[in-house]
């Protein structure tokens, strides 16, 4: 997470959408930055408002516009698959090694979830609460043009990125059955993800 204060701005980091790499870049710019602990660094909207919120706000009667990424939903859990993958994941409890893509999905699909597919969920990241708190300003993953120019016109900046945290390459390629399936379950996340890419 990064806090921009004159600017009135908090990047949150939703995993897997690139925003490490922007943490990188704009961490020298920022007021202030939440590398670890993980829970803190991926604070969806309903931790940012009940640990980060009151402090700006109760502290220096501040109210930040908040900013994330959000990826196109099936191109999302492709990258969390692979993440897992890395060799050193290799027998661990959450590795998809020796799993296909179809039943990493299948898994994220059911009521509780094995360890490997415990992921998390988009929309449940991104979700307003009850007293107003929301997300601003929402980019779509796969148009860093748009994404990069709102940040550098908001900070007066010039972006450099670089690739972190590169994925393996493997065969993500879901059966159609799966990928209809996937879709009709989580149609609110496919219609969010949709109306950005419109906006």
């Amino acid at each position: 997470m990064l806090v921009f204060f004159k600017e009135r701005l908090a990047f949150l980091s939703m995993p897997k959408t690139g925003t490490t790499a922007y943490q990188t870049a704009l961490a020298p710019r920022a007021d202030l930055v939440i590398n670890d602990p993980p829970l803190l660094k991926h604070a969806p909207v309903y931790r940012y408002n009940r640990f980060i919120r009151p402090m700006f706000l109760n502290v220096c009667d501040a109210e930040m516009e908040l900013m994330a990424v959000m990826r196109e939903p099936v191109s999302w859990l492709s990258s969390w698959y692979r993440f897992r993958q890395r060799p050193f994941m290799k027998d661990k409890p959450n590795s998809t090694h020796g799993i296909s893509f179809d039943d990493f999905v299948l898994a994220y699909m059911k009521g509780k979830r094995p360890g490997f597919a415990e992921v998390g969920n988009q929309l449940k990241f991104l979700e307003r609460q009850p007293n107003g708190t929301g997300i601003t300003h929402l980019f779509a993953y796969e148009d860093q043009s748009r994404l990069q120019s709102f940040l550098e016109d908001r900070l007066q900046v010039n972006l450099n990125l670089e690739q972190e945290n590169v994925s393996p390459v493997v065969d993500v390629t879901l059966s159609a059955d799966v990928e209809d399936r996937f879709r009709r379950k989580f149609s609110e996340d496919f219609a969010l993800y949709e109306s950005i890419t419109k906006a």
